[in-house]
Formats: C-alpha cells, sequence, structure tokens
C-alpha cells in the first residue's frame, strides 16, 4: 500500500512538469519550447556539403531585447548583401536601363567639364527598373545607396561612321554630380582613321566599367565636345544605358 501511494505522489508531482509550455534554462518561464537565458555553446557540427536543401539559422532581436532564433533560405543572404530587392518584381532595385532610338537631344545644363551634354533620356523609355532612381527633371540616375556600381553606356551618332571630327574628338561620357561638384568619371572619344585626304570617324563608343558611388550621387549619360556634332545626326542617333549596384 504504502508503495502505490508513493507513486501515485510522485505521478502528482511531475504533472505541472509535463504540462509547461517548454523548457527553460536560467529562467522560470520559458517563452518557447527551449528558452535559454544566457550564451550557448555547441560543440562538433557537422559540415554542410552544399548549400542547396539547408537552412541558415539566424537570430532577431525583438525590440524587448530577446533573440528569436530563425531559419534562413542562404539566397535571401545573397540577395540583401547585393542589395534591397523589389518584393514585387524580385529585381533589385538599383538596377535601371533605358534606351532611345530616335529623337535624342542633348540637355545643356551650363558649363560642365569638356563640354559635356547628357542624353535626353526620360522615365518613359526605360526597359527595366523604378522610377523612384531616375530623375526627368536633370535626366540622371540617382543612387539608392553607397556601394559599387555596374555602368554600361553607348552611343551610336547617326549612322555610326563620319566623314570629319577626327579633330575635336567628341565621344561618349558618365557624368558625376555629388552635391553640386561635377565630375567626367569616364569617357572614350570616337575612333577614326586619316585615309589621306579623308578623314572618317567610327562615330560609335560604349564605356563599361565599375564605380563607387555615394547615396544620392547623380549620374548623367552624356557626349563630350558635343558642340561640333550636327542637332539633326543626334537625333537619328541610337544610344542606351544600364546600372546597377553589384557590392556594398
Amino acid at each position: 500500500m504504502k508503495t502505490k501511494i508513493c507513486s501515485a505522489f510522485l505521478a502528482l508531482m511531475a504533472v505541472p512538469f509535463f504540462a509547461q509550455t517548454g523548457v527553460g534554462i536560467n529562467t522560470t518561464n520559458p517563452l518557447a519550447t527551449l528558452d535559454v537565458n544566457g550564451t550557448v555553446k555547441i560543440r562538433a557540427t557537422p559540415a554542410a556539403p552544399s548549400l542547396p536543401g539547408y537552412q541558415i539559422l539566424a537570430v532577431n532581436q525583438n525590440t524587448g531585447g530577446d533573440f528569436q532564433v530563425s531559419q534562413v533560405n542562404p539566397q535571401l543572404i545573397v540577395n540583401s548583401a547585393i542589395s534591397q530587392i523589389n518584393a514585387t518584381t524580385g529585381v533589385s532595385t538599383s538596377v535601371y536601363a533605358a534606351r532611345k532610338t530616335s529623337g535624342t537631344t542633348l540637355i545643356d545644363l551650363g558649363v560642365l567639364p569638356n563640354g559635356f551634354r547628357p542624353v535626353n533620356f526620360v522615365t518613359a523609355e526605360r526597359t527595366l527598373g523604378t522610377t523612384a532612381v531616375f530623375s526627368d527633371t536633370d535626366n540622371a540616375y540617382v543612387v539608392p545607396s553607397n556601394g559599387v556600381y555596374a555602368i554600361g553606356f553607348s552611343f551610336r551618332y547617326g549612322t555610326g561612321l563620319q566623314a570629319s571630327l577626327l579633330s575635336s574628338a567628341p565621344g561618349v561620357a558618365v557624368l558625376r554630380n555629388r552635391t553640386g561638384t561635377y565630375t567626367l568619371i569616364d569617357y572614350r572619344s570616337f575612333s577614326g582613321a586619316n585615309l589621306g585626304l579623308l578623314n572618317l570617324t567610327i562615330s560609335e563608343a560604349s564605356v563599361n566599367n565599375l564605380f563607387t558611388f555615394q547615396a544620392g550621387d547623380r549620374i548623367s549619360f552624356g557626349l563630350t565636345s558635343a558642340s561640333v556634332l550636327d542637332a539633326g545626326l543626334i537625333g537619328a542617333s541610337t544610344t542606351s544605358f544600364y546600372i546597377y549596384k553589384v557590392s556594398n
């Protein structure tokens, strides 16, 4: 009889323990299945052979100061490292591309380095990206965050071949406006050859490079020594650019 009474008593003592919502270490009020109030050390963890099929455990601090461990897809970390991703399109919000096949004009913004004048790109001509990173006011891309950006810009003047212009050396260029200070960060002159009595200019050039920008920098795409170019041929020209963030 005494043995049965003791067994029943021990069973009743165990009921509150199993009724708890979780196990607490250094806490009497666990808020999860395992609630650790203190540092954690894990030894001898196996190495994953590859990322596919695996999730990464990450810690998120809430406003109360507690940390919660959650699963994170490794691809999310890759996306975040590049830049913020548009939740609707899945495209980096830094990406922007535009193209003009007719109606090209050059904007006169006053005295700029090497006679630079930007092309009249507008948001209606974009092929990729959001309007938030481009300004129709000065036809410039507005850098959304600090980092390294890839840029490509091409311009074909008229048919791409001219029988002059070699001495004036016009070409394509990329301009950075940083708080009112204008700097040509890259340019390529139209190439050509002197064939005795005839100067031929290949009036097609492109820029492809990486640049470090600051948030708020305004990037324009246009031509240098533009005053020697014929407005009619400029209007019949084709031009395009792209820009996107590749690293912080």
